[in-house]
């Protein structure tokens, strides 16, 4: 055997200095891209979020602990505030209220918003590319404009909904007078402003629906309603929960509708007839300046409710769904 057949070959040259030097620097550049650019990406929402949302959040707690005049002195006293609510007349009167534009709004709003989007998810209806965008224009309209129509079609002398009232035998109705009218009036305006965005929302989440599940089901003989009840329901769970609490805090802060129908007044009629907790907020927190902390408290309770009725809707909607 040769002595060249036995000779290991040479190992290659070492990189220079420089080079291995650049090579460490940017593994280790890789390395912290990887590790930190997540959250470099993600900083401007939890700054913007911090100076916009956490930081009135906070200041809001703060100031409900004092007597806090917006003009004078700041009292520390506690949970004064928070106790004073309980025997608070027109809190209650704003709760109730609340509760009554929300049950008659959002319980109706989402069932109807069920029904439009399974209609506009059936293969058989044409154009549907402009009945999508139609739904969705009462969304995009003014709240001034909405009011304001609204407004003339609840007129109790000359509108049009106590004309077709008048049609059955139906005496005219001050709606806004009495506090189930109001509530009825202001819940329809919610209702035709909303339902067309829950309504798309909804059709988003069935559209993700694997249409694989609908055609084994069928070949197996099942029909429309039991697809739906079997399918639809249970697959649409996370979006239709979603559409829940969205409209359940929106329900909850319910103020631009009420106050628009009211011409303006922050209390909702003569005798608070419809005046909501955010409204009642805005009276003690911002019309009366020497209220700032009483109305920081209310503020405070709108959360916490806010959050128990979404936790309710939230376990309602689990177990419906089991």
């Amino acid at each position: 055997m040769s002595l060249s057949a036995t000779t290991a070959p040479p190992s290659p040259a070492p990189p220079p200095p420089d080079v291995a030097a650049r090579r460490r620097r940017g593994s280790l550049l890789n390395r912290l891209d990887l590790k930190y650019s997540p959250y470099l990406y993600i900083a401007p929402f939890f700054l913007i979020f911090g100076i916009f949302g956490l930081y009135p959040m906070l200041r809001t707690a703060w100031m409900s602990l004092h007597d806090w005049d917006m003009v004078g002195d700041h009292t520390f006293i506690g949970l004064d505030n928070y106790i004073e609510l309980f025997s608070d007349d027109y809190f209650w009167n704003a709760l109730v209220n609340t509760f009554g534009m929300f049950a008659l709004s959002t319980i109706p709003q989402l069932l109807l918003a069920l029904f439009l989007a399974t209609l506009l998810n059936r293969t058989f209806l044409r154009a549907k590319t402009f009945f999508r965008m139609a739904i969705f224009v009462p969304n995009v309209v003014s709240v001034a404009a909405v009011a304001i129509v609204f407004g003339m079609l609840f007129q109790r002398e000359f509108g049009l909904i106590n004309w077709l009232l008048s049609l059955v035998g139906v005496d005219q109705i001050d709606w806004r007078a009495h506090s189930w009218s109001s509530w009825t009036a202001i819940a329809t305006m919610v209702n035709w402003r909303w339902t067309g965005y829950n309504t798309l929302i909804l059709l988003a989440g069935m559209q993700a629906i694997p249409k694989d599940l609908y055609e084994a089901a069928e070949i197996d003989g099942a029909g429309q309603w039991r697809q739906f009840w079997q399918i639809t329901l249970p697959m649409l769970r996370p979006t239709f929960l979603f559409v829940v609490i969205l409209s359940t805090i929106g329900g909850m802060q319910l103020f631009t509708e009420p106050l628009l129908f009211a011409n303006g007044s922050i209390i909702g009629g003569n005798q608070r007839e419809y005046q909501t907790l955010a409204m009642y907020m805005y009276e003690k927190g911002i019309y009366n300046l020497s209220t700032a902390g009483y109305g920081a408290a209310v503020a405070w309770a709108i959360f916490m409710i806010i959050v128990l009725v979404s936790l309710i809707n939230f376990i309602l909607v689990r177990r419906s769904a089991k």
